[in-house]
C-alpha cells in the first residue's frame, strides 16, 4: 500500500489524489453502479464484496461508498435510498440499524487553512454507530463521531460531536 493509503488510515494528512486511492474509489464506483443500475439481492454482493463485513441487511439503490473497504455493518441493517458513506476511514454499523433516504456518513474531512485544501490535503476520522439506532432521512454524520445505542438521530440533523447511548424503552 502506499505512504498516502497509510497515512489515511492513520488519521494522518494525506492526498486524495494520489493515483492508487483514485483508483481505490473507482473500483467502489464501479460495484455501486453496478448494482445501482440494476438492484438485487445477487447484485447487492458486488457492494457487499468491498465491505469488512456486512452480516445482515439491504441497501436500496441509489448507494455511493469511497472505498467500501473501510465499511463494517451488523445484522439486520437497513439503508433507504440515496445514501453515501464517505469511508475513508473506518465506518462501523451496529445491529439493527436503519438508514433514512439521503442519510450520509462522512469519516474525510479538509483542512480550514485554503492553501492545505488547494494542495488536496485531507483528513479521515472514524464514525461508530451501535446497535439499534435509527437515523431519520437527510441527516448527515460528520467525521469523528460515535452514535451510542438506541438513539434516534432526527431527520435533516447534522451530526458533529458524540452521542451517548440510551435506555431502551
Amino acid at each position: 500500500m502506499s505512504d498516502e493509503y497509510q497515512k489515511m488510515m492513520a488519521g494522518e494528512s494525506f492526498n486524495g489524489a494520489h493515483p492508487q486511492l483514485i483508483q481505490m474509489r473507482e473500483k467502489a464506483r464501479l460495484a455501486c453502479a453496478k448494482y445501482n443500475a440494476h438492484p438485487s439481492k445477487g447484485n447487492l454482493k458486488h457492494i457487499k464484496r468491498l465491505f469488512i463485513e456486512m452480516k445482515s441487511g439491504h441497501i436500496e439503490p441509489s448507494f455511493q461508498c469511497d472505498y467500501g473497504s473501510h465499511i463494517k455493518i451488523g445484522e439486520r441493517f437497513f439503508a433507504n435510498f440515496n445514501c453515501v458513506i464517505l469511508d475513508s476511514a473506518q465506518v462501523t454499523i451496529g445491529d439493527d440499524v436503519l438508514l433514512g433516504p439521503g442519510v450520509h456518513i462522512y469519516t474525510v474531512d479538509h483542512p480550514r487553512e485554503s492553501a492545505q485544501r488547494s494542495r488536496g490535503v485531507c483528513f479521515a476520522k472514524p464514525v461508530t454507530i451501535g446497535n439499534s439506532v435509527w437515523i431519520g432521512g437527510g441527516a448527515k454524520i460528520l467525521p469523528g463521531v460515535t452514535i451510542g445505542d438506541n438513539v434516534i438521530v432526527p431527520a435533516n440533523s447534522v451530526v458533529s460531536r458524540s452521542i451517548e447511548s440510551v435506555l431502551p424503552q
